[in-house]
């Protein structure tokens, strides 16, 4: 079986530059719609830069947190193009 975390390491690997999901999208693509939260959690671990976990962002539009800082992951969407 594979893991939740590699579930959503695919989902997230998958995200073109310039575009954004939700913790949730990628919670319902990874195959466990309610576990959004679960979502955060793999991505706060997330160090490997092959993984653009900048492009996960809250439901209500707002960026999130990101564990290189809020405001990196900001600059990072901006270059990409992404409005938030």
């Amino acid at each position: 079986m594979i893991s939740f975390q590699k579930k959503v390491f695919d989902v997230v690997k998958k995200i073109p530059r310039g575009e954004v999901l939700t913790y949730k999208e990628v919670a319902t693509l990874a195959g466990s719609p309610r576990a959004y939260r679960g979502v955060g959690n793999v991505l706060k671990k997330n160090y490997d830069s092959k993984i653009p976990c900048h492009r996960v962002i809250r439901s209500d539009g707002r960026a999130g947190g990101y564990n290189r800082g809020e405001e990196r992951k900001k600059l990072l969407l901006r270059k990409e193009g992404v409005r938030l």
